[in-house]
């Protein structure tokens, strides 16, 4: 059993919906329910990443987060967050992001001058690369008001250039502004479309770095999972 959940759950670099894995784990469960033995999570520090939404279910996940009132701004800079790192040669983790989210990406050098991205924020189309920001699913500011505050340089750095959890999206220059630092209960994506990924990779994130949430956020997380497929499934 363990080792059929081990080759659903293996992170890839294709996105799987997470629907589809959560089925394939529950049909797996009741063939070998007797040989079933629960896998353990990892030390105190993060270890869900990605496939820990798929294991373990989005809402579990939200409930096992620290709800608390929203930290202050003070000290808060950007440049705490020290972001675009080193990803070989000349490139760097934006570089990274816009190759890894567009189609038929063409690059001079490390830069990259052509391709097609869907910026699914808003369900537009671009073909400029200057039309594209890289958002931070959780903005770096929100992350300082839910306890990044308190980390060093370092571990800011790691969240701010994290391409293992969904924390980095290619998306139009209008969305990515227009969410600003806002959490979910203040801002949701205009493609409704969305919302239920945007639920699940926020709640992903989250998760890993042990920040807080809102009761607010909470809220409003919760609603936006309501609008997915097996949320709703008789």
């Amino acid at each position: 059993m363990l080792g059929k959940l081990a080759i659903i759950a293996h992170p890839v670099h294709v996105r799987i919906p997470r629907t589809l894995v959560n089925v394939l784990i529950s049909v797996l469960a009741l063939a070998d329910a007797a040989a079933c033995v629960p896998v353990e999570s990892g030390s105190g520090g993060p270890s869900d990443g990605p496939s820990g939404v798929a294991a373990t279910g989005p809402t579990k996940l939200l409930d096992e987060l620290t709800v608390a009132a929203s930290g202050s701004m003070s000290g808060y800079s950007r440049d705490r967050f020290p972001h675009w790192r080193s990803a070989g040669k000349n490139c760097d983790v934006r570089d990274t992001v816009l190759q890894r989210d567009g189609t038929g990406v063409k690059l001079s050098g490390c830069n990259v001058v052509d391709g097609t991205w869907n910026s699914v924020y808003d369900d537009k189309k671009l073909s400029d690369p200057a039309d594209l920001d890289i958002d931070h699913m959780v903005p770096l500011a929100n992350a300082w008001r839910s306890g990044a505050d308190e980390w060093d340089d370092d571990r800011r750095g790691d969240f701010a250039n994290d391409l293992t959890r969904p924390q980095l999206l290619a998306v139009s220059l209008g969305s990515n502004r227009s969410k600003g630092d806002q959490d979910p209960s203040q801002w949701k994506p205009p493609s409704r479309e969305f919302w239920c990924e945007y639920a699940q990779d926020w709640i992903t994130v989250k998760h890993y770095w042990q920040l807080t949430v809102t009761s607010a956020e909470k809220t409003a997380l919760t609603d936006m999972l309501e609008t997915c497929e097996w949320a709703t499934a008789p």
